[in-house]
């Protein structure tokens, strides 16, 4: 796995209890970006709306090729979990208060064989 953004002071000012491995929803001109080395996670955290979680103030530069001008640098994104881990940690943030930040932003790299 590619190291693309990590956030080296979220492990000083908070106590991580636990780390669960999360997917995002990026349009391709984000993907594209992120491929480069282009984004910075270091003022994001993790809200919850309407029982999903979306990753907030995380800034991804936008592609240099992209077709859309207009796209948000710091929108917010959803995050991809199953049911039981989501359940397990919208439970606890709300009954133990405990506050859920993006440590680190990798990409996974695929090989295929023909």
């Amino acid at each position: 796995m590619q190291i693309i953004a990590d956030n080296k002071k979220a492990n000083y000012d908070y106590f991580v209890s636990e780390k669960i491995e999360a997917g995002l929803v990026l349009t391709g001109s984000e993907v594209k970006s992120l491929r480069i080395n282009t984004g910075s996670i270091k003022e994001s955290f993790i809200v919850e709306k309407n029982g999903e979680l979306w990753l907030t103030n995380c800034y991804i530069k936008q592609y240099s090729s992209s077709h859309n001008l207009h796209e948000n640098a710091t929108r917010e994104r959803k995050i991809l979990v199953n049911k039981k881990q989501l359940n397990k940690i919208i439970g606890a943030s709300k009954k133990e208060g405990i506050t859920i930040v993006p440590l680190i932003c990798c990409t996974s790299v695929r090989v295929r064989n023909r």
